[in-house]
């Protein structure tokens, strides 16, 4: 392994494989010489995080067919940023072909670690190398061992031991998907033996929101999205603010970046104080409204965020979910460096379908496009899409919205009557779920799963400790068995 003085196989480490290749360089060709220098260096295939090029290359088929085959984001770069990567094998060559001393090295260093295998070209038989490629091995940023476990989520509570529990713990509507959706998507199973094919979908997300179908990126899910923008946006100070949904730190430390926290405060009611971030942040993360707190944040506070140079996004998967979705940033197309990411697997109960969207400006849209696996979205998942953002489904999203706030007025009111126990609910909440502190809710919540009912833990949370629990607004009469269950549970 050629200069591995820190990074070594057996830690925890990604690899950045930088490529450059020929125009019309044969697919085997780069492939081959990637899988080469990637075992030259030590690793198994699967460390292989990202492949980087230049921009101008970033469509070339041997390459991106490279990236597909490792099933990695290709990252491209422009001439300018690898023109200012000091590389040790310089090539007076690629410097008047592209405009940078090494396609290869300035790519794969071009994000920082360090270089594993340097720029090695490859050995076709009779002809001239048409590819080259380096390694660069980055440690990857890991939570600390004793931080909360940022990979659990909700449906972990429902699932573990098998029992027979009421969910409280995962946030998608109760009785869904409608009947009406699960025909559209039984009757789109027909189509299986053809490709997705993602544009009637994509244009009705645009038309949904008034913004022009190239600001609109489909997506498995919105935990998806989180993926592609760790790994495609170019960022060097990632701060997420906390309390909120953990996937995008989990994403951001799983790509090698080490992630800030900005941590908001339960004496102050979980509101966004923007004076917080850091200037530094070229990326800032936060929910709205945001789970686990269900607090909902003054649209012009999370738009005060926005920077020159910082990419500023916006988690809305459960705005659909407030009535009116007041406060919301989708469609909005004057702040500059937004990002909104949408998912319809919580409303519509599509969690197990798979679909969500980001909405964004072109370039952002196209950074995340090359980021994505071909064919993301499944063609069932595509018809559910189209159907969701439709006018009959809107309409129906909005008395729901409307019947959740009222089945939560219900549940606060019953979780008020156990204040003398110490039970205190977040609020104002305004999500279709609420945040509730109980004294010792370790033990709340195995004597609760006793009688049957499952609940989100909260400590896994930055910002939140072992006295904090998230509960799904359900209908009244499920409500008020857990609140019964409750009081038993606390001697009331």
């Amino acid at each position: 392994m050629a200069g591995a003085a820190s990074v070594t196989p057996g830690e925890d480490v990604v690899l950045v494989v930088g490529v450059g290749a020929c125009e019309d360089a044969p697919a085997a060709e780069v492939l081959g010489l990637v899988r080469d220098a990637v075992r030259e260096a030590g690793f198994p295939e699967g460390a292989v995080a990202e492949l980087a090029t230049v921009d101008v290359k970033g469509a070339e088929p041997a390459i991106v067919g490279a990236a597909a085959w490792f099933g990695v984001p290709l990252v491209t770069y422009s001439v300018r940023e690898l023109a200012g990567v000091t590389v040790p094998n310089p090539s007076a060559r690629s410097r008047a072909a592209v405009g940078t001393p090494s396609v290869a090295e300035a790519a794969a260093l071009c994000g920082g670690g360090e270089l594993l295998v340097p720029k090695r070209k490859s050995a076709p038989a009779g002809r001239p190398p048409m590819a080259t490629c380096a390694v660069v091995g980055r440690p990857r940023a890991v939570a600390p061992a004793d931080g909360p476990d940022l990979r659990h989520h909700g449906d972990a509570e429902v699932r573990d031991d098998g029992a027979d529990l009421i969910d409280l713990a995962v946030n998608v509507r109760a009785d869904t998907p409608p009947a009406w959706l699960k025909e559209l998507i039984a009757a789109s199973l027909d189509g299986l033996a053809a490709y997705p094919d993602g544009r009637a979908a994509r244009a009705a997300v645009a038309a949904r929101h008034g913004v022009a179908p190239d600001r609109v990126l489909l997506t498995s899910g919105a935990a998806e999205a989180f993926v592609l923008l760790a790994r495609a946006l170019k960022v060097r100070h990632p701060y997420v603010v906390h309390p909120q949904f953990t996937e995008p730190e989990a994403a951001l430390r799983d790509a090698g970046h080490a992630v800030g926290r900005v941590l908001l405060r339960a004496r102050d009611g979980f509101r966004l104080d923007a004076a917080a971030v850091p200037e530094e942040a070229d990326l800032v993360v936060v929910g709205n409204p945001t789970n686990p707190t269900s607090v909902l944040h003054p649209a012009a506070s999370i738009a005060a965020l926005a920077r020159p140079g910082r990419t500023l996004v916006v988690d809305e998967a459960f705005m659909d979910a407030v009535p009116g979705e007041r406060e919301a940033l989708a469609g909005r197309t004057d702040v500059p460096g937004l990002v909104v990411l949408r998912s319809l697997t919580k409303t519509w109960g599509l969690a197990g379908l798979r679909i969500g969207y980001v909405l964004a400006a072109p370039d952002t849209i196209s950074a995340l496009t090359r980021a994505q696996p071909l064919w993301p979205v499944s063609t069932p998942a595509l018809e559910a899409a189209r159907a969701c953002v439709g006018p009959r489904a809107l309409a129906e999203a909005g008395h729901a919205a409307h019947r959740v706030a009222a089945d939560r007025a219900h549940l606060l009111a019953g979780l008020a009557a156990l204040a003398p126990a110490g039970v205190e609910a977040a609020g104002p909440a305004e999500g279709p779920f609420v945040l509730v502190r109980v004294p010792g809710a370790a033990g709340v919540r195995e004597r609760l799963r006793e009688r049957g009912f499952a609940v989100r833990r909260g400590d896994t949370f930055p910002g939140l400790g072992p006295d904090w629990i998230r509960l799904a607004v359900r209908d009244r009469g499920t409500s008020d068995r857990f609140l019964a269950a409750l009081a038993a549970v606390l001697g009331l």
